[in-house]
């Protein structure tokens, strides 16, 4: 073995003393601490001298890591500097958890799981099971309401949707209705949803010499003074809305009905009834219709029926579960199909038609669902979370708010978050500011939290390149920005990303927003045109300038116009809302100024409304404002400006 380190010491000095006996001279060893001890490291004089420079100001201390930012004045660095500090949170980071409130409550049902199904595969097969009951209740009683007994004489009712009419609008009919016709002697058994009260024109609607929006677009009814008489509805009414305000059908289940064509009627009624106020047109429209009465037909919406059994489905399962992910997909795969096959379902024609739209819409909507809950803090909320009755209530109760949206929701006056629709919707501008005034406060209890937990740079970083992504979007020229229900969604999901109460509140209303915007009108796009976003709003397109007419007593009125701008060819002049001319500019051999001649029936004493656009080939530009040529034979010039009702092209809503 080799020496240790104290035996070579003790050797060491044996042999330094056999040295010094061999030598006989005596060698007196001074300690260190010994007055006679050699002073090792002395200090310097000039180290001994107090420095009498003046201390270095803080700014030069810090100049090292700003030099490049010399022209930032230094009380700016001096709060950019506390503010990062203050940003990163406290040294040691608190870690949010819920603590279940009761928790022998909101425990007894995994304590049961754990008693009855102890096996993952046991449990695995009752998901399968409990999923597989749900499905098929599901299916059985959608197939139900989808059943209806046939009308006698008229044959089982064709499924229509809310906004479906009989005349096409944006001139679809063509002059003077020819692609509409037959006018009478006609009509079919229907069928309508629920809630078709609350679907409204989103852009203005010229209805004569008015302008409508933002309501059910219902012209007529039965007289205000006899609720019995029969209920007759100008020809572009919503049949499903006419319904309800006739007392046909119900707003909350649907049902169903027949109309029957009935043609030109004269003179439409304006009355409130079954929540629905019908609007008023003082003259005669080519196509009216009624409804059969004391028609026995058995039919009703089962959407509510379809709802219920979600909506437990998904409480119990949400009691029973743990894991994030067996809790997230299944629930956000009811989520979809509920809203898009039952509660807010696109326009269709039949089931399988709406079945091919929701599955083209749900695999990519599982792709992003995966996203947010691996990548946007859905899994980081909801790991390890065993407050169950908490999560069932907060969170997925949350969740069906945001995906009833439809309902739970409508009472907000915003249709759109487009710049058009916030300035023309009556306490738009309004509610958007209460409702950023909400977000701010929630997002800087957000701040809080995700600072006490030092994740709030990175976050911080994130809504940064989101604000970046949206300056760039805004930049971009002939695009407009288009916030939508699943835009909103995705862009405030990962500031929930932290198990607190009101973010599993803050999460499950997000998602189903998303759910919502999605399973009801898709993918749509983030850019737009302005073409797309105006749909049949103004497109701000010259005005034909119209000439003082000449009236020929109470029979005919001629009108004759200026020359049209470059590159306009052509004049389109409705009366009463319907296209009744169509005339190309040298045709006939005229030059730039025509007119054109328009005859009273000599039955009719009522006023007629003028309106008039430029027409490019077959595209038509802005109409006029309604002039009125009432049933004296005066004419009042319409008013400057365009009609709100932009006509082109536009098909009709099935």
């Amino acid at each position: 073995m080799g020496e240790t380190t104290a035996q070579a010491h003790v050797h060491a000095h044996n042999r330094e003393s056999h040295d010094v006996t061999d030598s006989d001279v005596t060698v007196t060893v001074v300690g260190t601490e010994h007055p006679d001890a050699p002073i090792g490291d002395a200090p310097r004089i000039e180290d001994l001298e107090q420095d009498s420079r003046p201390p270095t100001p803080r700014f030069i201390q810090d100049e090292g890591s700003w030099k490049r930012f010399k022209w930032v004045p230094y009380p700016v660095r001096r709060i950019i500097k506390a503010t990062a500090k203050w940003a990163r949170g406290p040294p040691d980071p608190y870690r949010y958890r819920i603590d279940p409130l009761l928790p022998q409550v909101q425990h007894a049902p995994l304590v049961v799981l754990d008693k009855y199904l102890p096996r993952k595969r046991q449990r695995a097969l009752a998901v399968f099971g409990f999923w597989g009951v749900w499905l098929l209740a599901f299916a059985l009683v959608m197939r139900e309401g989808l059943l209806a007994a046939e009308i006698p004489e008229w044959g089982a009712p064709t499924r229509i949707s809310c906004g479906s009419t009989y005349w096409i609008s944006g001139n679809g009919c063509g002059v003077d209705g020819v692609d509409c016709r037959p006018f009478t002697d006609g009509g079919f058994p229907f069928r309508c949803p629920a809630n078709c009260a609350s679907y409204q024109v989103l852009n203005p609607r010229a209805v004569g010499d008015q302008e409508i929006i933002y309501q059910p677009l219902v012209v007529g009814g039965p007289p205000p003074e006899s609720a019995n008489a029969t209920a007759v509805y100008r020809g572009d009414s919503f049949i499903c809305g006419s319904a309800i305000h006739a007392g046909v059908i119900s707003n909350a289940n649907g049902g169903c009905g027949v109309v029957k064509l009935v043609g030109r009627k004269t003179g439409y009624n304006s009355t409130t009834r079954n929540g629905i106020t019908s609007i008023g047109f003082d003259s005669y429209f080519p196509l009216s219709f009624a409804f059969e009465p004391d028609v026995k037909c058995d039919a009703r919406d089962v959407i509510w029926s379809l709802l219920s059994i979600s909506v437990v489905f998904t409480a119990v399962f949400s009691v029973f579960v743990t894991s994030p992910a067996l809790f997230f997909f299944p629930v956000f795969t009811v989520l979809y199909w509920t809203v898009g096959m039952a509660t807010d379902a696109p326009s269709h024609q039949n089931v399988p038609s709406l079945f091919s739209v929701e599955i083209g819409r749900f695999l990519p909507a599982m792709f992003v669902a995966w996203v947010m809950y691996d990548k946007m803090g859905i899994r980081r909320t909801l790991r390890g979370l065993t407050a169950q009755v908490e999560k069932t209530v907060l969170w997925l109760g949350a969740a069906w708010v945001g995906a009833l949206t439809n309902y739970t929701l409508d009472f907000i006056p915003i249709q759109r978050l487009t710049p058009r629709d916030l300035n023309q919707q009556p306490g738009a501008r309004a509610a958007l500011a209460v409702i950023i005034i909400i977000l701010v406060a929630i997002a800087s209890a957000q701040v809080w939290f995700f600072r006490q937990e030092a994740r709030l740079i990175r976050n911080l970083k994130l809504y940064a390149i989101f604000a970046l992504a949206i300056v760039i979007c805004v930049a971009l020229p002939d695009l407009s920005l288009r916030i939508h229900h699943y835009i909103l969604a995705l862009l405030l999901l990962p500031g929930t990303a932290i198990q607190i109460r009101p973010s599993l509140l803050y999460q499950g209303l997000l998602v189903g927003l998303f759910v919502n915007g999605i399973a009801r009108w898709g993918f749509d796009p983030v850019l737009q045109t302005d073409y797309q976003l105006r749909g049949d709003a103004p497109m701000d397109s010259p005005l034909p300038s119209i000439r003082p007419p000449v009236v020929a007593g109470n029979s005919s009125i001629t009108f004759s116009w200026d020359p049209p701008p470059v590159p306009y060819d052509g004049i389109s002049v409705l009366v009463n809302d319907v296209e009744r001319f169509r005339k190309y500019f040298g045709e006939d051999g005229s030059a730039g100024v025509s007119n054109v001649t328009w005859l009273r029936d000599d039955d009719l004493r009522v006023n007629e409304y003028f309106r008039f656009a430029w027409m490019q080939g077959s595209h038509r530009g802005d109409y006029t404002r309604a002039g009125t040529w009432d049933s004296r034979g005066k004419w009042s010039q319409m008013a400057p400006g365009p009609s709100k009702l932009r006509a082109r092209e536009m098909r009709a809503e099935t």
